[in-house]
C-alpha cells in the first residue's frame, strides 16, 4: 500500500553561500572555516545542541589525533574553560556542556547562522548539482538554497537523498559495527579507581580479571569494561552498553538500540559496584541523548581510502587532511569486545597518514562535499578515520574547499587541492 502525498510549494526560508548539514566536529569545523573565509553559512542540526557525538552523544574524550588548526583551537578553548589548577592545561577529556558553548561561540564569531531542532529530509537537485536542502521542523517543511552544501550528518543523509552511491558495513556481508549509548556514573572514588580504556587492557583482582568478569556478569551483547575519567569530581564516563545488528539509518533500529542499551545499564552498574575498585558506591548520573553510531554509509568518492593507505602512512600530493593517526578500532560486530580485525592497544603504526581531496568529493554530482565519517573509504580504513579529531580535520578541509569553490565560481571537484592546502596551512 502507498499514500500519494499532495504536491505543494515550499517557502525558501534562506539563501546561503554554504549550508552545512550536521553539527558534529566535522560540521562545526566546516562551518567555522567557511565563515572565517567570508562565506554566508547556515548550520542545520537535528538535535537541540551543536556538537553531535562530542556533546549530545556524551563522548568521554577525543581519541586519535590530526594536524588541524581548528581541532587545536577547540582543545585550547576547552583548556581555557578548565577551573583551578587544570586551567590552561590541554587534555583530551570532554566536558560536554562546556563544549556546547565553545562550539556556539566559534560559530557565532565566524558569522554562521545556526538552526537547531531541524531535520534535513531531502536534497534539492538540478542540472547535476545539489542546490540546497529540504527540512522539516516546528516551522514546517521548508527549503534552503546554497551554492555548495556540506554533508556532515555522519550518515550522509544529504548525499543519499542526492543519489550518490554508497556502501554500508564490511565488504563481505554489509554488517556494521555495534552501537553504544554512553552514560556517566557518579560516586566514584578516584583515588582508588581502576580505568580500562581499551578492550586489550586487563586487570586482575581478588575476584578475577575485570574483562572476563564483565563478559560473565553483563548481559550479551554487552560484556566489556571501558571506562574513562571525567573532568568533574567523582564522575566517570562508561562506554559499555552494546547493541549489534543495528542500521543507524533506520528509525526502528535506532529505537531498538535505545531500548536494548538502556536495559543493560542497571546490570553494568551492578557489575561496577561489585567488581571494579573505586566504583563500590557508583550510580547513574546521565546518559547520552544521541545513540553512538559508529558506522553506516560510506559514499563513493573520486578516491577511496583503504587500509594500506593507513598502514603505509601514505602521503598524497592532493592531501587535505594530514597527520591523521589512530588504530583499526573495529568493535565486535556480533558481540562484546574487539573484532578479530581490530587493533587497539597493540597498534604499532606510529606515523600519521593523509586523506586526499578525492575522498571528500562524491562521484556523479556537483555542489556537494562529504565531511566526517561518511567520506569515501573502505570498512577497515573507516574504523580509523571515523574518530572525532580526524573528522574535525576533514570538516576544516571541507569548509575551506567549499569556500574556495564559492569564491571562484567553480564546482567543488574543480578546486585545486594545493589551494585548499594553503588555507589549511
Amino acid at each position: 500500500m502507498t499514500y500519494i502525498e499532495k504536491e505543494r510549494s515550499l517557502p525558501v526560508a534562506g539563501e546561503y553561500d554554504i549550508i552545512v548539514c550536521g553539527s558534529g566536529p566535522a560540521g562545526v569545523c566546516a562551518a567555522v572555516k567557511a565563515g572565517r573565509m567570508g562565506m554566508k553559512v547556515l548550520v542545520i542540526e537535528y538535535f537541540g545542541s551543536v556538537g553531535g557525538m562530542s556533546t549530545s552523544g556524551l563522548m568521554s574524550h577525543w581519541t586519535g589525533s590530526v594536524r588541524s588548526n581548528l581541532y587545536t583551537e577547540i582543545l585550547t578553548r576547552m583548556a581555557d574553560e578548565n577551573e583551578g589548577e587544570k586551567r590552561g592545561k590541554i587534555t583530551n577529556q570532554i566536558d560536554p556542556e562546556k563544549l556546547k558553548g565553545i562550539y556556539l561561540d566559534m560559530l557565532r564569531d565566524a558569522g554562521a547562522d545556526v538552526l537547531l531542532y531541524t531535520f534535513v529530509c531531502g536534497a534539492i537537485v538540478g542540472d547535476g548539482a545539489v542546490k540546497g536542502v529540504i527540512t522539516e521542523s516546528k516551522s514546517g517543511r521548508r527549503a534552503f538554497t546554497a551554492k555548495v552544501t556540506v554533508d556532515g550528518t555522519g550518515d550522509g543523509d544529504v548525499a543519499a537523498y542526492a543519489g550518490v552511491p554508497y556502501e554500508k558495513g564490511r565488504e563481505s556481508d554489509g554488517r556494521m559495527q555495534p552501537c553504544t549509548l554512553m552514560f556517566k556514573v557518579g560516586g566514584v572514588d578516584k583515588s582508588r579507581m581502576v580505568l580500562l580504556g581499551s578492550f586489550e587492557s586487563t586487570y586482575e583482582t581478588e575476584k578475577g580479571e575485570l574483562q572476563a568478569l564483565a563478559k560473565a556478569h553483563i548481559p550479551y551483547p554487552a560484556g566489556h569494561l571501558l571506562v574513562y575519567d571525567n573532568p568533574l569530581p567523582g564522575i566517570i564516563t562508561c562506554n559499555m552498553t552494546n547493541c549489534t545488528e543495528i542500521d543507524g539509518t533506520k528509525a526502528e533500529d535506532l529505537t531498538r538500540a535505545e531500548i536494548v542499551c538502556r536495559s543493560q545499564m542497571p546490570a553494568i552498574v551492578k557489575y561496577l559496584r561489585e567488581f571494579v575498585p573505586g566504583f563500590e558506591s557508583c550510580y547513574i548520573v546521565s546518559a547520552g541523548s544521541m545513540m553512538g553510531i559508529r558506522e553506516t554509509r560510506r559514499f563513493r568518492g573520486e578516491y577511496t581510502l583503504n587500509e594500506s593507505d593507513v598502514l603505509e602512512a601514505r602521503v598524497f600530493d592532493d592531501w587535505v587532511v594530514r597527520d591523521a593517526h589512530f588504530n583499526f578500532d573495529v568493535h565486535n560486530l556480533t558481540g562484546a569486545g574487539l573484532d578479530a580485525t581490530g587493533v587497539q592497544h597493540k597498534w604499532t603504526q606510529k606515523k600519521g597518514y593523509t586523506i586526499p581531496y578525492g575522498c571528500l568529493v562524491p562521484v556523479g554530482i556537483d555542489g556537494l562535499l562529504l565531511s566526517g565519517r561518511n567520506i569515501s573509504g573502505t570498512h577497515l580504513a573507516h574504523s580509523n578515520y571515523r574518530v572525532m579529531p580526524i573528522c574535525a580535520g576533514i570538516g576544516e578541509a571541507a569548509g575551506a574547499a567549499a569556500a574556495l569553490a564559492v569564491r571562484s565560481g567553480k564546482n567543488p571537484r574543480d578546486v585545486a587541492a594545493s589551494d585548499i592546502q594553503k588555507e589549511l596551512i
